[in-house]
């Protein structure tokens, strides 16, 4: 995969996401930034949504994207195999 481009397309649907910068392949800071979307970590514990919840609207705000359809392929999939990754932990 192209991952220095996909962690662009992914910066262009959020603005002033911040982005884990102590890993170090563009690979790994795509990942771990969407795992941490994934579990809220961005917001206060108190106010923290659900897993799913936020699943749900990370696919959703990928599929309203401008994105051309590849790219949101290829993000959504990324999406869906940290998801799995994530469930089988709990």
């Amino acid at each position: 995969m192209k991952y220095d481009y996909l962690l662009n397309q992914y910066k262009s649907l959020w603005q002033n996401r911040q982005l884990i910068t102590e890993e170090n392949t563009p690979e790994q800071v795509l990942k771990r930034t969407i795992q941490r979307e994934l579990l809220d970590e961005n917001a206060h514990p108190r106010v923290r949504k659900s897993l799913y919840e936020k699943f749900y609207q990370a696919i959703k705000r990928i599929n309203e994207s401008s994105l051309v359809p590849e790219d949101k392929e290829e993000l959504i999939s990324i999406h869906i195999s940290l998801m799995e990754q994530l469930r089988s932990k709990k």
